[in-house]
C-alpha cells in the first residue's frame, strides 16, 4: 500500500468552513489538503492543476450549485466526493440526489457552532475521508425510468394478517455503511412485494434517513419507511433506522416490532449494525436472515456472529461489488457468514434463506 497521504480538495463557499475543515483534516498525517475553492469554477481550475483523491463539496454555492458540479465530475472524471451539507429539511432531498449522482458519503454541517462541531467530529471526519479514498467510483449513467408502484395501503393490508399469525415468520436484518445507499437500492428494487419484513441500519446522518427511505419507497415493490418505535415488522415492508438513533428488533408473542433507542455510539456509530444484529440474535434466532453490505470498519461483524450462533443464515457482499470491503470482510474473518455473494445475487439468496 502506498504511503502517500490522501489528497483532499475542499469546495465550500464559506471561508470559515474551508479553514476549519482544512485544519481538522490536516491534523491527520494520512491526509493532505491540496487546495480549497469557494465555488465549482475555481475547483475545476484546482483539479486541472492536481487531481485530488477526495473532494469535500458543499451543495449550495454561488455561480454553480454543488449538485450540478457533482454530476459533471461523475460524468466526466469520477472522483470520490463527500458532501458537506447542513441539516436543513429542504437540503435532505438534495443530499439524496447527491448520493444518486455518486457521492460516497455525507458530512452534516450545522448552521451554527461550525468550529466546535468539526473539532468534536475530527476522528469521524477523517475516517469518512479515508473511506472515500478507498471507494470505487464509477462514471454516472442516465437514471432509468422506474414504473410507479402500488400504494403502501394496498401492500400492507394484503400482508399484515399473515405476519401476525405465523409464529415462524422470517425477519431480514441488513447492515451497511459507505456505498450502502446505492447497494440497498439495487438490493431492495429486486425484492417482490411479499418479501419477509426487513429492518435496515445504514450509517447516515439524522434527518437524511427519512428522505432516503422515501426515495427507496418510490422505487421498490415493497414499502420502505423510516422506522418509528413500535412499528410492526411485516411482509412487504422495510424499516430503516432513523439517523442518530439505534434500532432494535423486539418480539411479543407472534409479533415482531422495532424499538428506537438513544444511547452511546457503538462501534463509533449510532445507529449501529451490531446493536440491530444482536437484537435479531436474541429475539428472532433461527428465524432471522442477516445481510452485511459495503462499508468501512467492523460494525456488524460481532452481532452477525451472534446471529449465526443463534441459528440465523447470514450473507455478505463480496469484495468485487463493494465500494469499501470493510464490514463484510470483518464478518467473514469471524466466521459469521454462510455465503459471500455479488450484490446482484443477494436478493435471490435472501429470499431462498427466508423460505
Amino acid at each position: 500500500m502506498s504511503t502517500r497521504p490522501i489528497r483532499v480538495l475542499i469546495v465550500d463557499d464559506s471561508a470559515l468552513v474551508r479553514q476549519i475543515l482544512s485544519d481538522v483534516l490536516s491534523s491527520d498525517p494520512d491526509i493532505k489538503v491540496i487546495g480549497t475553492a469557494s465555488d465549482p469554477f475555481i475547483a475545476a481550475d484546482r483539479i486541472r492543476e492536481q487531481v485530488p483523491d477526495v473532494i469535500t463539496l458543499d451543495i449550495e454555492m454561488p455561480r454553480m450549485d454543488g449538485l450540478t458540479f457533482l454530476r459533471q465530475i461523475m460524468e466526466q472524471h469520477p472522483i470520490p466526493v463527500v458532501i458537506c451539507s447542513t441539516l436543513a429539511a429542504e437540503g435532505a432531498q438534495s443530499a439524496m440526489k447527491a448520493l444518486e449522482y455518486g457521492a460516497v458519503d455525507i458530512i452534516t454541517k450545522p448552521k451554527l457552532g461550525t468550529r466546535q462541531f468539526f473539532e468534536d467530529s475530527q476522528t469521524s471526519l477523517c475516517q469518512v475521508v479515508k473511506a472515500a479514498a478507498c471507494a470505487r467510483v464509477t462514471r454516472l449513467r442516465p437514471t432509468p425510468v422506474v414504473q410507479q408502484k402500488l400504494t403502501a395501503d394496498v401492500i400492507l393490508s394484503a400482508a399484515g394478517s399473515n405476519a401476525m399469525i405465523e409464529t415462524t415468520e422470517k425477519v431480514v436484518v441488513i447492515g451497511s455503511s459507505t456505498g450502502g445507499t446505492e447497494a440497498l437500492k439495487v438490493l431492495l428494487e429486486q425484492l417482490p412485494a411479499d418479501t419477509p419484513g426487513i429492518i435496515i441500519v445504514q450509517h447516515m446522518p439524522e434527518l437524511f434517513t427519512k428522505a432516503f427511505a422515501n426515495r427507496l419507497n418510490s422505487l421498490c415493490a415493497i414499502t420502505v419507511k423510516e422506522a418509528e418505535s413500535n412499528d410492526t415488522v411485516i411482509r412487504g415492508r422495510a424499516l430503516i433506522a432513523p439517523g442518530n438513533h439505534h434500532l432494535l428488533l423486539k418480539r411479543s408473542g407472534a409479533r415482531y416490532f422495532v424499538e428506537i433507542k438513544d444511547g452511546p455510539l457503538v462501534c463509533r456509530h449510532r445507529p449501529s449494525v451490531d446493536v440491530l444484529f444482536r437484537s435479531a440474535a436474541r429475539y428472532a434466532g433461527r428465524n432471522a436472515v442477516g445481510v452485511i453490505l459495503t462499508g468501512m470498519g467492523d460494525d456488524g461483524s460481532r452481532g452477525m456472529l451472534e446471529m449465526k450462533q443463534a441459528g440465523a443464515k447470514n450473507i455478505a457482499q463480496d469484495e468485487a461489488t463493494c465500494v469499501v470491503f470493510g464490514m463484510p470482510k470483518e464478518a467473514i474473518k469471524l466466521g459469521a457468514v454462510d455465503k459471500v455473494l455479488p450484490l446482484q445475487n443477494i436478493p435471490a439468496a435472501l429470499l431462498a434463506a427466508s423460505r
